[in-house]
This record gives C-alpha cells, sequence and structure tokens, in this order.
C-alpha cells in the first residue's frame, strides 16, 4: 500500500502573522487524533490536526483492533475497509511449555456487525484515516508543525508553533493533546506520571513467509492469538503469536531484564530466533523492535481547555491491545461532548465529565496491564511458582483457567460512576445499565448500532410509541435486541452518542426523559 502524506505548506494566518482562532487544534496526527478530527468534522466542527513530521510512522506498531475501536471506525465511514482487510480473529490459545493450557472466545455470542478483533497494521489504519481526513474540507492537517509553546486564558489557548518558516501562533477555543507517550503538549502543561516503569525487555519481529513454506504449528486459514509460557524454542521466557494482513506474522519474544539491546538488535540473531520457533528459515524480516513499557497516567487529562488523550494519557503493556483502542475510545468519548460546549448545548461539567470517565478506564486498563505482566514477567520465585501452578492446572481443571494471565484483551470499560448517568428507579432483571456500552444486534434491515451513528443521543423503544422530540427507534418488543437489552413492552433506553447508556426506563415519561438528557449534557437539574 502507498502511505499518504501531509506536507507542509504555509497558512494563511502563518503568512499574515494574523493567528485565525479556530475551535479545536489536535496535537497529533496518529490514528488518535485523526479520530477525533473526523469525528469533530462529522459534527460540523472545524478542526485544525499539527504533526511534526509529514509522514505515516513507519512499521506495524499496533496490530490489534478490537470490536468497540471497529465500531468507531464503521460511523467515521472507515470501518467496513478495515474489517475486510485485516485478519479477523477471536479465539486465542495459551501453551505451557509444548501443551495447551487452554482456549478462550472474545465474541461466543453470534449477530454482531463488527468481529471481535481486526489484525491490521498501524500503518495502514492511518493511511485509511489520513486519506479520509484529506477527502474533509472541515479538517486542515498540516505536516511539520511543531508545538513549542502553550498559554491559556480564560476563552482560549494560544499555541506557538515552529515550522519550517519559523515560528507563529495559533489561537484555539479547546486543545486536544494525542501527540503519544513523549507529548510536548504534556511536557509544557507540566504534568507528571502515576505508575510503573517496567525493566524486562520484548523483541518485536514482524516475519513474511515465503510462497510455499510450511511453519510448525501455523495454519493462515485459522488466525487465532497464540501465547506460550516456557517454549520449547525460548526456554524460560513468552512468546506471543499473531496473524497480520498481508502474509505477515507478528512474533513477540520476551527477553528478560538483563538482554543485551545492541546484540538483540542483530537481524542475523532475529531471524535464528524466529527459525528455531518456526522451524524453517523460509521467511523474510519485515521489521523488528525491542522496547520496554510503562503502565501509568497523567495526574490530569484536563487542564482548563487543553485534553490529554491516547498516549498522552495513558500507558500500557502491548498484552492486550489496550494501548491504541483506547486511545481511540478516548476521543469517541471527547468528540461529541467537545461539539456540545461549542454549540452551547453542553455544559463546563461535561468537559470534567471526560477526564472522570477517562481517567477510571484509564485505571482500568493499567490495573489488567499491570496484572498481566506481573504473571508474565514474574519478580520472585514464589510468584513463579505460583504461575507454573495455574498454567498446571488450568490444562485439567476450569476452576484455575481464569488465574492465567497473557493479557485480558481489551474490552471497553463502563463508567457506572459517572456524574452523567440517570440511575435507575425501575426493577431490572438483565440488560445494560447506565454507564454501560449499549450491545449490538441485528435489525431487519442491517444493525442496531448502525442507528447511534447519526452523531446525538438515541431514544430507544421497545413495543410502544412514543411522542418525543429527538431520534427516536421503534423496535419490537421480543427479539434478539429486547433480549439483549433486557426489555420488555414499553421499555426505553437513552444512548449517548458514544454508544453508552445514559438512561433506562420501564415506560415512558417526557419529562424524566428531558431530565436525562440535561443531565447527560451536563447541565444544572
Amino acid at each position: 500500500m502507498d502511505l499518504p502524506r501531509y506536507p507542509y505548506h504555509q497558512s494563511l494566518e502563518q503568512r499574515s502573522g494574523q493567528p485565525q482562532r479556530r475551535p479545536v487544534v489536535i496535537v497529533g496526527a496518529g490514528p488518535v487524533g485523526l479520530t477525533l478530527a473526523l469525528d469533530l468534522a462529522k459534527r460540523n466542527v472545524p478542526v485544525v490536526v499539527i504533526d511534526d513530521s509529514d509522514q505515516i510512522g513507519s512499521g506495524s506498531r499496533a496490530v490489534c483492533w478490537a470490536k468497540k475501536t471497529l465500531e468507531v471506525f464503521d460511523r467515521l465511514g472507515i470501518g467496513e475497509a478495515v474489517a475486510r482487510e485485516g485478519v479477523r480473529w477471536q479465539r486465542g490459545r495459551v501453551f505451557h511449555g509444548e501443551r495447551e493450557a487452554y482456549a478462550f472466545d472474545l465474541l461466543p455470542e453470534s449477530h454482531h456487525k463488527m468481529p471481535a478483533m481486526v489484525n491490521l497494521q498501524q500503518d495502514q489504519v492511518e493511511a485509511r484515516l489520513v486519506r479520509a481526513v484529506q477527502l474533509d474540507q472541515r479538517i486542515e492537517l498540516r505536516g511539520k508543525h511543531e508545538l513549542i509553546g502553550l498559554e491559556q486564558d480564560e476563552v482560549g489557548v494560544t499555541l506557538n508553533v515552529r515550522t519550517p518558516d519559523g515560528l507563529f501562533d495559533m489561537r484555539a477555543d479547546w486543545v486536544v493533546a494525542c501527540d503519544g507517550a513523549r507529548s510536548p503538549t504534556r511536557t509544557l502543561l507540566g504534568l507528571g506520571f502515576q505508575g510503573q516503569v517496567f525493566e524486562d525487555r520484548f523483541l518485536i519481529a514482524d516475519v513474511r513467509l515465503a510462497p510455499g513454506a510450511r511453519p510448525r504449528g501455523l495454519d493462515p486459514a485459522r488466525p487465532e492469538r497464540w501465547f506460550w509460557f516456557d517454549p520449547p524454542f525460548h526456554r524460560g521466557q513468552s512468546v506471543l503469536l499473531h496473524a497480520q494482513a498481508d502474509g505477515l506474522w507478528r512474533i513477540d519474544f520476551q527477553l528478560g531484564r538483563e538482554a543485551n539491546v545492541e546484540a538483540e538488535r542483530d537481524p542475523e540473531r532475529i531471524k535464528a530466533r524466529v527459525t528455531e520457533m518456526l522451524g524453517t528459515d523460509r521467511f523474510e524480516l519485515a521489521w523488528s523492535s525491542i522496547y520496554q513499557f510503562c503502565c501509568r497516567r497523567a495526574e490530569r487529562f484536563r487542564v482548563g481547555r487543553v485534553m490529554l488523550a491516547g498516549d498522552a494519557a495513558h500507558q500500557v503493556s502491548p498484552f492486550g491491545a489496550r494501548g491504541a483502542n483506547s486511545g481511540v475510545q478516548d476521543v469517541d468519548n471527547l468528540g461529541w461532548k467537545l461539539a456540545a460546549v461549542l454549540e452551547g448545548e453542553g455544559g463546563e461539567r461535561l468537559m470534567d465529565s471526560y477526564e472522570a470517565e477517562r481517567i477510571a478506564a484509564a485505571d482500568d486498563n493499567i490495573g489488567h496491564s499491570t496484572r498481566a505482566t506481573d504473571f508474565i514477567s514474574p519478580k520472585s520465585a514464589l510468584s513463579l511458582r505460583l504461575r507454573k501452578a495455574a498454567l498446571n492446572l488450568a490444562a485439567h481443571t476450569e476452576f484455575a483457567k481464569p488465574l492465567v494471565n497473557s493479557g485480558r484483551l481489551s474490552m471497553p470499560t463502563d463508567c457506572p460512576e459517572s456524574a452523567l448517568n440517570t440511575p435507575d428507579i425501575d426493577a431490572w432483571n438483565g440488560g445494560p445499565a447506565p454507564g454501560s456500552v449499549a450491545p449490538d444486534a441485528p435489525l431487519d434491515d442491517g444493525w442496531l448500532g448502525e442507528q447511534f451513528q447519526h452523531g446525538g443521543f438515541t431514544l430507544l423503544a421497545f413495543g410502544a410509541a412514543v411522542d418525543f422530540n429527538g431520534h427516536v427507534l421503534a423496535l419490537p418488543a421480543d427479539g434478539l435486541a429486547a433480549q439483549r437489552y433486557g426489555a420488555e413492552p414499553g421499555s426505553v433506553y437513552l444512548i449517548r452518542p458514544d454508544a453508552f447508556i445514559a438512561a433506562r426506563w420501564r415506560r415512558f415519561d417526557a419529562a424524566a426523559v428531558r431530565a436525562a438528557l440535561a443531565r447527560a449534557h451536563g447541565r444544572p437539574q
């Protein structure tokens, strides 16, 4: 695939020396920043994206895109292409030595539009996002624009930007930092991190098999996530394997804390490791990297009119695919709130809710990542013995399987404590509660999740007509959708623009719905 660029050019405000006020400036043109730009544009919010580069980053990097992320991409017009071009999978297998310890299914129930997980290299996903951005006249993507200064006042933010032609100032109502783990924006805000830095080193090797090569155990026709503890080809360590698009395989080798990084970078040494694993040397090494990782987050996700999202806000281990996926979910949460505030519909508390909800999600992801890392890399002899016991028991008993942790795969984090939720006043036996993700289900003419893509709130009414000024979707009180929502005739759900449940009732009450809408917009009751 030819990767698009976004070459530098002088803007009007740069040539004139007069800052033009923008509703939103996004710092960083990675998958998180580009997703937010498309989201805001679809809500008719003009946006400028600046990046210190002018091209997509090299290498596959993030690979696994989870169901919730694919649903966000679908709303933005690239979800079906990503699902089509990537490798779909939902089954994972965990091995201890040569023996399978257990297997899992990420989406055991059928009838969802998007698959549980799709593997597609980050550069290809970014290429899709960049092309979509370049086709939208409401978005201006500026390459070779480096943020070096930031000042706020009560009504906006001034950004000092360095370009090949020198410095100039930009002005914005809101700024969103999507500029990665080394975020210059976060540094300018003086924000510190909370969490851990792990000493273990890991090697990523992306390999492409030669035609006719027969690697040991791999079946391209049945893509699965395979994880080994103490495999015979890499004793004492762990290995992760994923199928990618274009015939690539992602292999992740644990190297340990004492690894000689320079020696491990040697392509011949990497090829030797891969050959021992696959049982064949008929492959090419397409890309490799050695990394350490952190499980930590910024102290704040909001400082005045500057918001942090993605790796600029939080960092986790790659085991569980929680990095890029949680970043996309950050901006799915933020986009509609920014638009509502800019349009005068949302109150100040709506912006505070972004920080509260996404810090809770970051803490959830960090907790999962930290526990997985502690299991994968035991820090003591006792921890190693406990891990070995769990792995041995998991092969024979059901109760031990949940104890084995090779990385809990990315799932959206519910926000049951959000100030935007309206608590239940009725008794419910099942169905998603306020703060939960709204489940998908098939409809006669498509999918329920597609009905949440219009950009606003949706009122689901099961088996009863309602008179309400807004987007109302009438559904039968029987069938799969009603079953997944625990609905009976007359049940009503209020769905947020990011497809989370804001409120639900057993019977429609227009005043109650209006009050719930005001609360979900952060307005005083």
